[in-house]
């Protein structure tokens, strides 16, 4: 098992990075430990609870790393609907059943497997090795000593182990391969009759008294969150880089010892004949190169005609041999230095490569040339003010740290110190991450300590060299709307419930009446020309809908079906009912065999999710996962869906 973390050591790292590392920095070694009380619990794991508090640090963690990933394009209501809070709960109980399983578990993770994979965290990296210094400063900032983390690393090891075994037995036979492939490839040709909801809307009325109900049913829907209006220090090296000042002859000394890096590099420009081995026989080459050598050295100035009827190489040949300008490092170290030995003008004798033999002449030389003091002054101070911000930070962060400790009732102490401006974030909530504060300062404002006497929250590590200290300054509590100002609101979604309601009712008188009066000239009306559609090409129609085409056996066409279907952002159609007739069935055209390899590796890929999926599913199942909120409840069709795969896929049957 070690093996196949070994082999597949970078997938592993990122896994680790994305999923465990943030663990330790939002959860800390609490998030893994049992809480006593299991009032208001969210979900129990082998009578364990999750909490609320557990759950919304969770779903702080998951927004901080969809806004690092997605950056300016992040939108925070990604999270904000259903689906993505019940999907934040599960990740929570099937990891709580990971970290269960691999402790009842004899697997062993060997102190120099442990070692191995936290030398290669980059975050614990200087220059591209391992620092202790980091390290210690890591866990410090996290109020962690090393035996706490590594044991609770070595333990996110083990699960992982667990995953990645499942993940990697997932084999797909080949006549189940072939199934598939025809499954996804085979075609309906339909005719299809839309009833959009939109259609109804004049047929639909809300009354107050509906409005008022569905407020009183649903208050906690209405409710605006709880928020602080916060205060608060960044410290970095870039905050402090202002109050660094840098002398003129600082500047101008750094220039004269480091003038090589502000200029070019000398060039060379060259020409060459290369005279390859052919079958390998590099002695003949070499013989060949000498006799050549001595005609160019006799007529120098015919070296590139030379060039274009001897050399091998084609990309240089027609030129007459010309290789251009380079510099050092951009030609194989035997010719660069050669070309660099020489004088302008000068030929050398014949140099063996692995690419053959050469002769080389020099055509040109570019000196190094350094950029004068004036052109780059402004960009050494900013580098050295830069570097002298680094140095300043580490003494400036103990400052700040104690500051904001020991004089916890304001943070201007601090900010005169250290030359800091107070920044202020409004409407701050549990599940908000304003720019520039981490979730952990967001689960400190929250804190009881925070919130009642108003005092400064502990320095905390939000970035590599960046901590942040924050103060409530006013807080908020949750409180429902009032009805007059979500009434709009509710009642847009009544009458969108009820036009729904009215055209799949239409919709399925109209699929009756087909099936009892087959299609003809009287009732066709409101059907489109027949298409052809099939899973890789729906054309237009909704996923609600081509499922039920593609449900009806070959042999039982053509027939009549209908659908339900929600507004489907991949395609234009709006929400309302499907009524298709399903004419006939084809057999799919061949792809071209890269499509079906990719098709293969996608099959496969899926085949490897379902198998992590049911393991997740048991190992749940195991360890007696009890959900308490039936809002945070997945459906048990949405789990059967998940682990079947397309629905109706295996029901299609083609001839």
């Amino acid at each position: 098992m070690f093996d196949s973390i070994r082999s597949h050591r970078r997938w592993l790292m990122f896994f680790m990075l994305v999923l465990i590392i943030p663990s330790f920095v939002f959860f800390g070694i609490q998030g893994y430990n049992s809480f006593s009380d299991k009032e208001g619990a969210l979900a129990t794991v082998d009578g364990t609870p999750i909490t609320q508090a557990q759950y919304d640090v969770a779903l702080r963690d998951r927004i901080e790393r969809l806004r690092q990933s997605l950056g300016s394009s992040f939108d925070p209501k990604l999270l904000d609907t259903p689906d993505a809070r019940v999907a934040v709960l599960d990740q929570l109980v099937l990891d709580r059943a990971l970290a269960n399983e691999a402790a009842k578990s004899n697997v062993v993770v060997p102190v120099e497997r442990l070692r191995e994979f936290i030398a290669n965290v980059p975050v614990l990296q200087q220059d591209g090795k391992f620092s202790y210094d980091r390290y210690k400063a890591f866990l410090a900032s996290r109020g962690q000593n090393e035996v706490q983390f590594e044991q609770t690393l070595r333990n996110d090891l083990r699960k992982q182990m667990f995953v990645q075994s499942v993940i990697e037995s997932a084999i797909v036979p080949k006549h189940v391969m072939e199934r598939i492939e025809s499954i996804l490839l085979e075609q309906r040709e339909v005719r299809v009759m839309r009833l959009a909801a939109d259609s109804f809307a004049s047929k639909v009325s809300v009354t107050d008294a509906q409005i008022a109900e569905y407020y009183q049913s649903n208050r906690v829907r209405f409710e605006t969150p709880e928020s602080v209006r916060i205060e608060y220090l960044v410290l970095s090296p870039e905050t402090i880089a202002g109050t660094v000042s840098i002398s003129e002859g600082a500047v101008k000394t750094y220039y004269d010892q480091n003038t090589a890096r502000y200029g070019t590099d000398e060039q060379r420009r060259a020409s060459h004949i290369l005279i390859a081995a052919d079958g390998g026989d590099k002695a003949a080459a070499r013989k060949k190169a000498e006799e050549l050598l001595a005609k160019v050295k006799a007529n120098p100035a015919e070296f590139a005609k030379f060039a274009r009827e001897n050399s091998k190489d084609p990309g240089s040949a027609a030129q007459g041999g010309d290789l251009g300008f380079f510099g050092r490092g951009m030609m194989v170290k035997p010719f660069e230095e050669t070309a660099y030995r020489l004088n302008a003008g000068e030929i050398s004798d014949v140099v063996d490569t692995d690419f053959g033999s050469h002769i080389i002449r020099v055509t040109e030389i570019k000196p190094a040339q350094a950029k004068p003091f004036a052109e780059v002054r402004s960009e050494i101070e900013r580098e050295l003010r830069n570097q002298q911000a680094q140095k300043n930070f580490t003494e400036a962060a103990d400052q700040f740290t104690n500051l904001v400790y020991e004089q916890a009732e304001s943070l201007q102490p601090a900010a005169q110190k250290l030359n800091l401006k107070v920044l202020i974030a409004d409407n701050v909530t549990r599940r908000g991450v304003p720019p520039n504060i981490g979730p952990r300062v967001v689960e400190a404002i929250f804190a009881e300590d925070s919130l009642k006497n108003r005092r400064n929250t502990q320095a905390l590590e939000v970035a590599t060299n960046t901590l942040v200290s924050a103060r409530v300054v006013d807080y908020r509590p949750a409180a429902a709307q009032p009805l007059e100002k979500v009434s709009p609101e509710i009642r847009q979604l009544l009458e969108r419930g009820e036009a729904l309601r009215l055209a799949r009712e239409a919709g399925e008188q109209r699929l009756a009446a087909l099936r009892k009066q087959p299609l003809d000239k009287a009732n066709e009306a409101g059907f489109s020309a027949p298409t052809v559609v099939s899973r890789r090409q729906p054309q237009d129609l909704p996923a609600d809908a081509l499922t039920e085409v593609l449900r009806i056996p070959a042999d039982k066409l053509p027939q009549f079906v209908g659908a339900e279907v929600g507004t489907d952002f991949r395609t234009t159609s709006a929400a309302g009912y499907v009524v298709e007739q399903v004419l006939s069935a084809k057999a799919g055209e061949a792809i071209p065999p890269a499509q079906r390899d990719a098709q293969a590796r996608a099959i496969t890929q899926q085949a490897a999710a379902s198998a992590e999926f049911t393991y997740a599913e048991a190992l749940k199942e195991r360890h007696n996962v009890k959900i308490l909120r039936p809002e945070l409840q997945r459906k048990t069709e949405e789990k059967a869906a998940t682990k079947n795969g397309a629905a109706g896929a295996d029901t299609s049957k083609s001839k």
